[in-house]
């Protein structure tokens, strides 16, 4: 079964930086596209960034300019998430997630808790 590994939540102040990293356990594959969704508390899922294989980006409108999502070897299937001018309303449990053929994410990872707090 595909295995998708976040790191790098945490507290960090508003203003500050942070960066996601998600693998995907299974190397053989190719995604379509992999990104990351948030999930405030009583809040839905919403996508923040998706990198697709062929380079098109797509970013939520309340973090253009301030994320940046890439996508590391296609191969090793990595992508990043680096997160600045981070404000209290990022608060939230980040999600990995992958697609296959382009339709929803099939894939999930665990989640890492972002906050934004002073």
């Amino acid at each position: 079964q595909v295995q998708l590994v976040e790191s790098g939540g945490g507290l960090v102040q508003p203003g500050g930086s942070l960066r996601l990293s998600c693998a995907v356990s299974e190397g053989s594959l190719t995604f379509t596209f992999m990104g990351w969704y948030r999930q405030a508390p009583g809040k839905e899922r919403e996508l923040v960034a998706r990198v697709f294989i062929g380079g098109r980006i797509d970013y939520s409108d309340s973090v253009k300019g301030r994320f940046t999502i890439s996508r590391g070897n296609v191969k090793n299937n990595t992508v990043y998430l680096q997160m600045n001018s981070l404000k209290p309303e990022d608060t939230a449990v980040y999600y990995c997630a992958s697609s296959r053929w382009g339709g929803a994410p099939g894939n999930w990872g665990q989640g890492t808790q972002v906050t934004v707090s002073s």
